[in-house]
């Protein structure tokens, strides 16, 4: 049979460790990834089209309105276009230097000329342009109300002053337009208003499903170390109270015998010495797992072929052993080789304590072409353990079994003695 150098277990943990790692680093890879999106559309934000620059779009605005004009009046005799006209049509352009950092007083400069132009009776042409588009820039900025009064306060002006030389209709036209202009300006602002919120709100769920990544990914880091620490204090357990045992039997025999067998004494003392060996290499070797940069044990994981030793060690202990095997036996993969290693030592380690002086002890592993079974028996006189309130043996038997999906069936036997039963389930994979 083949062995690793880790017991099976614990190679099970270490895999799962990496596969965690793995895991980890692919979510760091994922999380960088997805902040260097972040930021490029945070940059992408920064650098958005919020229209021209105001020094190319404020000498375009005043070409189109200068130029414009002087089309729309050629031939009309009717109060041409002087200096000061002229200077109108470039005073409400010049206005939208302002509309960035400024957009109240680029709105009111804008409105001011072109209520000057027109209320001076100068001709018609694209001469508001600028005024348009510094109402636009004054409610994205968010001076709704202010807006809206600047816009009345400028049509009132220009009734009052034209109205003597302007139609009625000419003038509900104009106020009409203005209204349409504005309104198209609250809809571009609430637009805006809208895809920030939804900005906001993207914002706030992708924070708060970081945020449960983190907590689930440190939840999991948690349980894998309750998991770690489970598996070395049960490990610990089996290795010291196995070995601990030992030595308590060789040490009483060797009080007993030391006046008058001193040579059985000397056989009890070179027991104990080797079973505090191997404790300690034993426990060197669940500890090691600890540091990772520690070098890995050399000595072969524990399995069912270790079985003979452990029953030898219980014969020299005291404790006569029968080890009987049904079935072929053949490989079986490394953690459920250590558990089923691990069930039978236990299952010993209560018969020392608790079967008696004179019991005997039988270890039957039974390979089925599903399954595997463990029993151990002793016909001992002495009282077992509890059952139902047992220590952390048969608990741990129990957990070893249910990691695999078996089972362990502890209780006293008929006519005296005690059995322990554990059977572990082997997948197909496992009994090829």
């Amino acid at each position: 049979m083949r062995r690793g150098h880790w017991p099976g277990e614990r190679r099970a943990h270490w895999a799962s460790e990496r596969a965690h790692w793995a895991h980890e680093r692919r979510a760091e890879r994922l999380e960088r990834k997805f902040k260097r999106f972040e930021e490029r559309i945070e940059r992408r934000r920064a650098n958005r089209f919020t229209g021209p620059h105001v020094v190319p779009l404020a000498i375009f605005l005043a070409l189109v309105q200068v130029f414009g004009t002087r089309a729309a009046a050629y031939g009309s005799t009717v109060h041409p276009l002087d200096e000061t006209g002229y200077l109108l049509l470039i005073a409400g352009p010049a206005a939208l230097l302002l509309r960035h950092r400024l957009p109240l007083f680029a709105l009111a400069g804008a409105l001011t000329a072109t209520v000057a132009y027109f209320s001076m009776l100068y001709p018609n042409g694209p001469g508001f342009i600028a005024a348009l588009v510094a109402v636009f820039s004054a409610l994205s900025a968010g001076f709704r109300w202010l807006t809206w009064l600047s816009v009345i306060v400028a049509y009132t002006c220009f009734v009052v002053l034209v109205f003597p030389h302007a139609s009625v209709a000419r003038l509900v036209v104009i106020g009409v337009w203005c209204l349409i202009i504005s309104v198209f300006g609250e809809a571009a602002r609430v637009r805006g208003m809208r895809y920030s919120q939804m900005a906001r709100d993207r914002a706030h769920q992708e924070a708060l499903a970081r945020a449960e990544e983190e907590r689930a990914r440190k939840e999991q880091h948690r349980r894998q170390v309750s998991d770690e620490r489970l598996l070395i204090a049960r490990e610990l357990h089996d290795v010291i109270g196995h070995h601990l045992s030992l030595i308590n039997v060789q040490a009483g025999v060797g009080l007993h015998l030391m006046d008058e067998q001193p040579e059985q004494a000397r056989v009890a003392l070179t027991a104990i010495k080797h079973a505090s060996a191997e404790a300690l290499r034993e426990t060197r070797a669940v500890l090691a797992g600890l540091n990772p940069g520690e070098a890995a044990p050399r000595t072969p994981a524990l399995g069912l072929a270790d079985v003979e030793r452990l029953a030898g060690e219980a014969r020299g202990a005291g404790l006569p052993v029968t080890l009987d095997t049904v079935g072929t036996p053949r490989a079986l993969p490394p953690q459920v080789d250590r558990a089923a290693y691990r069930i039978v030592q236990e299952a010993l380690t209560n018969v020392r304590r608790h079967a008696g002086p004179d019991a005997t002890a039988t270890v039957v592993v039974a390979y089925a072409p599903r399954e595997l079974t463990l029993t151990v028996t002793d016909d001992g006189a002495g009282a077992p353990a509890p059952v139902g309130e047992g220590g952390n043996g048969i608990a741990g038997m129990r957990h070893r079994a249910a990691t695999f999906g078996g089972s362990v069936e502890a209780g006293p036997r008929e006519g005296g003695g005690f059995e322990v039963r554990a059977t572990i389930p082997l997948s197909d994979e496992e009994t090829t």
